[in-house]
């Protein structure tokens, strides 16, 4: 049987607008003939140019955070516990099988900027594509941003998944789930606004608080899920393996049996 990969990942690369300017990743790029003096000198007697076609080796420098990118955010990045006290799992401590399974795609890109998400529209949405949740379905939420990644107002585009709609999907098994925007809620300046009016400190990042009350991941800044049906696919989203981290970057693959 045939299979499609479709990528969901963002590329790391320089002068795309992907974050906050105070958060971009950079990268040096060194190519062949850069390093060629680098690699000769290792040996004696050796000129640059007597180096098979006079080249070393290409290699980049990468400066970013564990949030650059598409990448799988742990419950330590959401809280120092989950699971209503225990500690809260770092991204190399989170089962692997969480990370593969069915995928289901949740269309609210008719939401404006800044919506925050309820739980009666993830049920809704659920109903509209003629979907039953079940355990380790990972869900994905394809929103405005998606169409908007390297535009100016790529970061604060989009809407985002309240706590209601959060734990909507965690109480029924789901442990993985991601957005095409910036974050899973609501750029911050959205919550800014609904802090000015409700002081209410819940408000802020409820998202990504409500792992608190069930431990889970999401990915954030995924890509092309446009072109993905609702469900019918399955999703690979393996983070790197970094100790103690709070994030670990992915490449994301939607896979189809065909």
């Amino acid at each position: 049987m045939a299979r499609r990969f479709v990528d969901l990942s963002i590329p790391i690369e320089n002068e795309v607008i992907s974050d906050p300017p105070h958060l971009v990743p950079k990268v040096e790029y060194q190519a062949h003939k850069e390093t060629a003096a680098l690699v000769a000198r290792r040996y004696d007697g050796l000129a640059p140019e007597g180096l098979l076609d006079g080249e070393g080796y290409a290699i980049e420098f990468v400066t970013m955070n564990s949030h650059n990118g598409t990448h799988v955010d742990a419950p330590w990045h959401f809280a120092s516990t989950m699971d209503k006290g225990k500690p809260a799992a770092k991204i190399d401590e989170i089962p692997l099988d969480w990370f593969f399974g069915p995928g289901v795609k949740l269309d609210f890109r008719h939401f404006p900027d800044g919506h925050v998400v309820s739980a009666a529209e993830v049920e809704a949405e659920l109903k509209r594509i003629g979907h039953e949740l079940k355990a380790g379905d990972i869900v994905m939420v394809n929103t405005s941003a998606g169409k908007r990644f390297g535009q100016a107002d790529y970061v604060k585009a989009g809407c985002g998944m309240g706590r209601e709609a959060t734990l909507y999907l965690t109480s029924r098994g789901i442990r993985v789930t991601g957005t095409d925007c910036w974050s899973w809620d609501a750029h911050y300046e959205h919550m800014a606004k609904s802090y000015a009016a409700t002081k209410d400190v819940k408000v802020i990042w409820e998202g990504h608080k409500a792992g608190r009350e069930i431990g889970y991941c999401h990915i954030e800044k995924l890509h092309n899920l446009e072109v993905l049906p609702p469900h019918g696919f399955t999703v690979s989203c393996f983070p790197v393996k970094l100790k103690g981290g709070s994030a670990g970057w992915t490449r994301a693959v939607a896979i189809f049996e065909q």
